[in-house]
């Protein structure tokens, strides 16, 4: 008899995953356990193996849809039962699946909650159940104002806004557009890691209250240090780049600032202050942004960050990174200076409160021990959660990580 064999719990809270590509075509033979395709989760690529064996009868699925935990993905016949084989593969290997499906927008019950603390205070107050409210604030967050008008709806002082629907001529206008008619277009759409990354960092920069603060800071010494040693480092295998020295740098100022090694809890309206340095690497792949997690810090010496690094950012190119390298961040790093980059607003790693950015190093004239010479420069930028500290904090935070970065012994003398 007929099996279908449905998208299973994969775990760690996910509801949906992109098919990415069949490893199997319809009248394939498979063995239990075989995998049989590769679907695209937030941020890692997961083969799915089949629950038992037989003939593939029927696949529901082309790469590119979008799969929900629950639906069907193929139909899979006892071995010798009539399939319905077809003339070729319906997989693309080693591509991205061209198959069109964006996911529709999401309805304002999809955000609810996007609010901030002092918002959910007030909902409370009034008896407003936040499901029932359209968020009109920046990225779709619900304001103050969103509950007045929510009440004067209720009690009747004001008319409920036309809905929006896929017929009104406001949603026509906001699918079509008009921008044809200025000159050739090209359509992109958000899919696979891009659509995860969409919807991460607007969650993000809703559920934070977020400021950037920046500094610069003369890291010639560090510089110095890099090209003596950059010969023993690569005679044990690995590469030295100065992200090393900027984690250690951070890693010691988070333990006299710890309320930037936390998370909030808003369900209880608590700071988590975490006693573990997990940090989040920002990696540019040719899909977008992975964040792998380097483990305890603290325990690392500067050569084995420059391997670790190394490790995660290959997996992540090649996305043969596990989730579990993708969890559990207790404070984020990103170097866009690589890519050219000077200053920037970095965006927090939610849930994480903190993230540290470093731009372009360049040569500059530099007022060094009394005298004006010229140093290697490299702009920094911190952007925080306002909620768990405040900027005279922040200041004291990068205080310390320039004063390690711009004397690298101090990360030695220090010691973990």
């Amino acid at each position: 008899m007929p099996f279908d064999f449905k998208l299973p719990d994969l775990g760690e809270g996910i509801a949906e995953v992109e098919v990415r590509q069949w490893l199997v075509a319809e009248g394939d033979q498979v063995a239990e356990h075989q995998p049989v395709l590769e679907v695209e989760t937030d941020k890692a690529v997961v083969q799915v193996p089949a629950p038992r064996s037989g003939v593939v009868a029927r696949i529901h699925r082309r790469p590119g849809e979008v799969v929900k935990v629950g639906e069907t993905l193929v139909t899979i016949a006892e071995s010798g039962a009539d399939a319905a084989p077809r003339p070729r593969s319906v997989g693309i290997v080693g591509e991205l699946p061209d198959a069109d499906d964006l996911a529709p927008p999401a309805s304002p019950q999809e955000f609810a909650g996007l609010a901030t603390p002092m918002v959910r205070k007030l909902a409370r107050e009034r008896g407003i159940d936040l499901r029932f409210v359209t968020g009109n604030g920046p990225r779709g967050c619900i304001t103050p104002e969103d509950l007045d008008r929510f009440e004067a709806v209720r009690e009747g002082r004001e008319a409920a806004p036309q809905p929006i629907t896929a017929s009104s001529p406001q949603e026509l206008e906001r699918r079509s557009g008009d921008w044809e008619s200025f000159g050739p277009v090209e359509r992109v759409e958000l899919r696979g890691l891009r659509r995860a990354i969409a919807r991460n960092v607007l969650a993000a920069q809703c559920r934070s209250a977020f400021v950037t603060s920046m500094e610069e800071v003369d890291i010639t010494e560090i510089w110095e240090l890099r090209a003596r040693e950059q010969g023993e480092v690569e005679a044990r295998g690995s590469h030295l780049t100065f992200l090393p020295f900027f984690i250690k740098a951070a890693q010691h100022a988070l333990r006299e600032h710890p309320m930037l090694n936390a998370s909030i809890d808003d369900a209880t309206q608590t700071i988590i202050v975490k006693k573990h340095y997990h940090f989040g690497i920002a990696v540019a792949t040719p899909e977008g942004l992975m964040v792998p997690v380097i483990r305890d810090v603290e325990k690392k010496s500067i050569i084995e960050l420059a391997q670790a690094i190394q490790e995660l950012g290959r997996k992540a190119q090649e996305r043969t990174i596990s989730r579990e390298d993708l969890r559990g961040s207790s404070f984020t790093i990103t170097n866009y200076g690589h890519f050219g980059g000077t200053f920037a607003t970095p965006i927090i790693n939610w849930p994480d409160v903190a993230i540290l950015g470093f731009g372009r190093i360049v040569e500059r004239p530099w007022v060094h021990r009394g005298q004006i010479a010229i140093r290697r420069i490299v702009p920094v930028s911190l952007t925080f959660d306002h909620r768990v500290t405040d900027g005279a904090e922040a200041a004291q935070f990068l205080g310390k990580v320039l004063r390690s970065l711009e004397d690298p012994g101090l990360l030695f003398i220090e010691g973990s």
